[in-house]
């Protein structure tokens, strides 16, 4: 059980969070490259759909992987002390990409 008094509980919530946010961040790379659409990655405004997969994969990697510095093991989803701070990541992951997606100047922070 996640308590907060000790620092290792925080940087639980924290892992689970940002794990959140990149596995949630890998649906519209994947989605859009399934379909054969081109989407916006770090990679260009207009990469193509392989491109989309492959970065669609790497969040869901590197999500994992997070949420594996926690739990111990690979999973995508984290169990239940850490599901709703997982799903708050992927909520403001979400929020974050409709925002940047929903402008059609949109363009990567650096």
């Amino acid at each position: 059980m996640l308590k907060l008094e000790k620092g290792g509980e925080v940087m639980d919530l924290l892992w689970y969070f940002l794990g959140g946010m990149f596995v949630f961040n890998s649906l519209p790379h994947l989605i859009s490259g399934i379909i054969g659409n081109r989407h916006m990655t770090p990679l260009g405004k207009d990469s193509s759909a392989i491109v989309n997969v492959v970065w669609g994969f790497v969040n869901i990697a590197v999500g994992v992987y997070l949420i594996s510095l926690v739990t111990g093991s690979l999973q995508i989803v984290p169990p239940a002390e850490g599901l709703v701070v997982y799903l708050l990541g992927g909520l403001v992951m979400s929020l974050m990409d409709a925002n940047l997606f929903s402008n059609p100047n949109a363009k990567m922070p650096w």
